[in-house]
């Protein structure tokens, strides 16, 4: 173990993996079905939402939201990893927890918004936020923690947002039948 690992325990910069893992096991488990079921009760209790957004809702498929999840592990397990061998230091790794935090934050409001449960809302409150918090205190007392301004909470949730994107993105490609190419 080089001195920039040991500078905090893998718990706090590999755990970033293993807690997201766990969240995003109940969202694959959960969200295609939840949003079949919900999305006509959502549309009327938000009639003024943009269009797009509930097209982009239903047109959720388990397949390619099960390959989105599986091209974020390998962006959040790289995050993880980073944070590893800098011994916490990662800007990256650092954005990611941050970013990770604040999505538990999302799924509790969603879940006030909606007034019951939605998908990622159970390991929120005992996993992602806790562990979040957590891992930054960690870092705080490894003396690795980055200074915490606003920006760098827009910077997580800017990284979140980019990086379901891309997932979703991919997934997208990989999932979608494509034409045959005509002779």
């Amino acid at each position: 173990m080089t001195d920039d690992q040991s500078s905090v325990g893998a718990a706090v910069t590999l755990g970033l993996f293993a807690a997201w893992a766990l969240h995003d096991t109940e969202e694959v488990l959960t969200a295609p079905r939840w949003i079949r079921r919900n999305v006509p009760r959502l549309r009327e209790r938000w009639p003024g939402a943009p269009e797009r957004v509930w097209r982009v809702l239903e047109g959720a498929d388990e397949r390619e939201f099960t390959a989105a999840v599986g091209v974020m592990a390998g962006i959040v397990g790289a995050g993880a990893v980073a944070g590893w061998a800098s011994g916490g230091r990662s800007a990256t790794y650092q954005a990611m927890l941050n970013g990770f935090g604040a999505h538990g934050l999302l799924h509790i409001g969603q879940a006030v918004a909606v007034r019951g449960y939605t998908p990622g809302v159970v390991t929120s409150p005992v996993l992602v936020v806790p562990f979040a918090l957590w891992a930054r205190r960690r870092l705080a007392k490894a003396g690795v923690l980055r200074p915490g301004r606003a920006r760098d909470v827009v910077a997580g949730v800017a990284w979140a947002a980019a990086a379901t994107a891309v997932s979703h993105g991919v997934a997208h490609r990989l999932v979608s039948p494509r034409s045959s190419p005509t002779p």
